[in-house]
C-alpha cells in the first residue's frame, strides 16, 4: 500500500500515530493523512488513541469527556495521564498542564518513559510562549532518547522542536 502524504509533510517528524505529523513550526500534532488515521483507529480499542484523534479535530470537550470514562477504568495508564495534560494544553489552560506533565515527570523519572514526558512538557511550554524552558525540556528529551539509542523517528522529533525552540529564541534577542 502506498501511503500518499500532504505536500510538503514528508519531512515533518512522526506524532507517534498512523497519519499524523508534528508541524515543525508549532511543534503540534496534524493530521496528514486522515485514510491513514482513521484506518489505524478503526484497528484501535485503546481509548487514548480516540481522545487524540478528538483533540486533533479540535474537540477537547469530547475528548475531555472520553478521558475521564477511560480514566475511570484505568486511572494509572500512562498515555491517559499524558492526554489528561493535553486536553488542558489544548483548551489553553496551559498552567496546568506544565502542572500535570511536571507531576507525572516525578513518576516517571529513570525510566524509558521520561524522555516522551519531557518531550510533552516542552511542547507545554512552547504553545505557552516559554521557547527557553522549552529548549531545555527538549534538550532533555533528546539527550535521553540518544543515551536510550531510541527510534531514530523519537530522536528525530526532539531534534527538531529542539531547534525551532532555538530559532524562537534567537529571534527574540
Amino acid at each position: 500500500m502506498t501511503v500518499t502524504l500532504r505536500e510538503g509533510v514528508s519531512d515533518w517528524p512522526t506524532a507517534g500515530f498512523p497519519g499524523v505529523r508534528m508541524n515543525p513550526d508549532t511543534l503540534l500534532p496534524v493530521v496528514v493523512n486522515e485514510e491513514v488515521m482513521e484506518s489505524a483507529l478503526a484497528a484501535s480499542d485503546d481509548p487514548a488513541d480516540r481522545i487524540m484523534a478528538l483533540l486533533l479535530d479540535n474537540q477537547p470537550k469530547e475528548a475531555a469527556e472520553l478521558l475521564a470514562e477511560a480514566r475511570y477504568k484505568d486511572p494509572e495508564s500512562f498515555r491517559l495521564r499524558i492526554f489528561e495534560a493535553e486536553v488542558h494544553r489544548a483548551t489553553n489552560r496551559l498552567d496546568r498542564a506544565v502542572q500535570l506533565f511536571k507531576h507525572l515527570l516525578q513518576d516517571v523519572q529513570g525510566s524509558a518513559k521520561e524522555a516522551i514526558v519531557h518531550q510533552y512538557l516542552g511542547r507545554a511550554y512552547f504553545v505557552s510562549g516559554n521557547a527557553l524552558a522549552a529548549s531545555e525540556e527538549f534538550a532533555r528529551a533528546l539527550d535521553l532518547r540518544v543515551a536510550m539509542a531510541a527510534d531514530a523517528a523519537l530522536i528525530y522529533s526532539s531534534a527538531v522542536a529542539l531547534q525551532r525552540a532555538r530559532n524562537v529564541l534567537e529571534l527574540a534577542s
